[in-house]
């Protein structure tokens, strides 16, 4: 089974700021606490290839997982897809910044989960949480982004 989440937040910031601050995936851990350690490769500016590489803590259990950006249309579209092997992992997954105002922001984020081997009995679970979570999840998006 596989599933998909997302959420959509105003963020009071102009465009190119915003997507500039999200295609820097090292910026993660500022809004989402899953996320303990994430380098990037290679050095310079993100674009299609580059690839973060991570340890997250899902539900008590720290992986390795490695994000390869797919697609990147600045300062309006960006795609990843996870390249590493974990129950649970990121078939695809995007933002999608719309100007709102020469100083506002709309982003949508969204992930698509599929499960592999005994994952797919666990994606039920992580699609269920992802989605209660969404809503809180670009609350901290919108947070971090201002904050930056």
């Amino acid at each position: 089974m596989a599933g998909q989440f997302e959420t959509s937040v105003d963020v009071d910031r102009p465009i190119a700021e915003v997507f500039a601050f999200l295609a820097d995936g090292r910026n993660d851990p500022a809004f989402s606490p899953r996320v303990l350690t994430i380098d990037k490769a290679p050095d310079g500016p993100t674009a299609v290839g580059t690839v973060f590489t991570s340890t997250v803590k899902d539900a008590g259990m720290k992986t390795g997982r490695r994000i390869r950006i797919t697609e990147l249309d600045a300062p309006t579209r960006l795609r990843w897809t996870e390249v590493s092997k974990n129950l649970v992992t990121s078939a695809s997954g995007g933002y999608d910044l719309t100007e709102l105002s020469p100083a506002r922001t709309r982003v949508r984020i969204f992930n698509e989960l599929e499960g592999h081997g005994l994952g797919k009995l666990l994606v039920g679970l992580a699609l269920s949480a992802a989605r209660k979570d969404a809503p809180a999840f670009g609350s901290r998006i919108k947070a971090a982004v201002e904050a930056s």
